[in-house]
């Protein structure tokens, strides 16, 4: 049997990005075969690791090729998850569940890049991919950074916040917070942020109808009680899709925060 995040096969991805090279990557993760998306400058030398946590469920919010290489061109070797059950995948995507391991052996994936500068890996996220960057942060020792964009903090708060979620969290995590209160807490990482051991950076947009500012207010708090240090960035006017002309800003704001951590 092969073990987590060993890689099964490699496919050449055409790059929108004339300075980074992109790859498709199968490996195992809890006995399945996922795929994530590998993005590596093609200049010389060695880059600092993000691990990209993606947003949405199955084809909704997937990785999207020129970002994970906007990201990489600032000098970062770049792994995307697409999670299990996306994209030829073998599995169930269960948006929290079974399926953080995709996210915490992802970052195994990534040390195996040839371009990646042995010490440094960050976590970014967004919307959904703040559940699994969380997960990963307290469950792996090894992460400088990370940063959570719009992220949910409290699946039961999503649940409440979004009925026209209702339906497919019913379906993929087993019932409701009432009848199944078990499956909602185990996703839910705001009990266990005392563990976490990265430097935590938060963006969100208070006029976010999609993730409330609630997810990251509370996400902040429970950082502060627990002592833990954590910058926010939050913006009044904002939705959950900045300007493009602003996002690319932040971006490059974001990024260089993590090299001086």
């Amino acid at each position: 049997m092969m073990n987590d995040a060993e890689i099964v096969s490699y496919r050449v991805y055409p790059s929108p990005n004339a300075s980074v090279e992109l790859t498709e990557i199968t490996y195992m993760s809890g006995g399945m075969k996922v795929k994530g998306l590998l993005a590596e400058p093609k200049q010389e030398g060695e880059f600092e690791g993000i691990v990209y946590m993606r947003g949405g469920i199955q084809h909704v919010g997937m990785v999207r090729p020129a970002r994970v290489a906007q990201f990489a061109s600032r000098g970062f070797v770049v792994f995307a998850p697409y999670y299990r059950g996306n994209r030829g995948g073998e599995g169930r995507d269960e948006f929290g569940g079974a399926d953080l391991q995709d996210a915490v052996s992802s970052v195994d994936v990534l040390k195996q890049s040839t371009k990646w500068k042995d010490g440094r890996i960050h976590l970014f996220s967004f919307s959904r991919g703040g559940l699994m960057a969380l997960w990963t942060a307290i469950l792996r020792e090894d992460i400088t950074s990370t940063v959570h964009w719009a992220g949910v903090s409290d699946v039961v708060f999503t649940y409440k916040e979004r009925e026209d979620m209702r339906r497919m969290m019913k379906r993929v995590i087993g019932g409701s917070p009432n009848s199944a209160p078990d499956a909602y807490r185990e996703r839910t990482a705001l009990f266990r942020v005392g563990e976490i051991d990265a430097r935590v950076l938060i963006i969100h947009g208070l006029k976010d109808e999609n993730v409330s500012p609630e997810q990251s207010i509370m996400l902040e708090d429970a950082l502060r009680e627990a002592q833990k240090p954590v910058e926010t960035w939050y913006f009044p006017d904002y939705t959950h899709h900045f300007p493009s002309w602003h996002n690319a800003k932040i971006v490059r704001d974001l990024t260089d925060w993590m090299k001086a951590q």
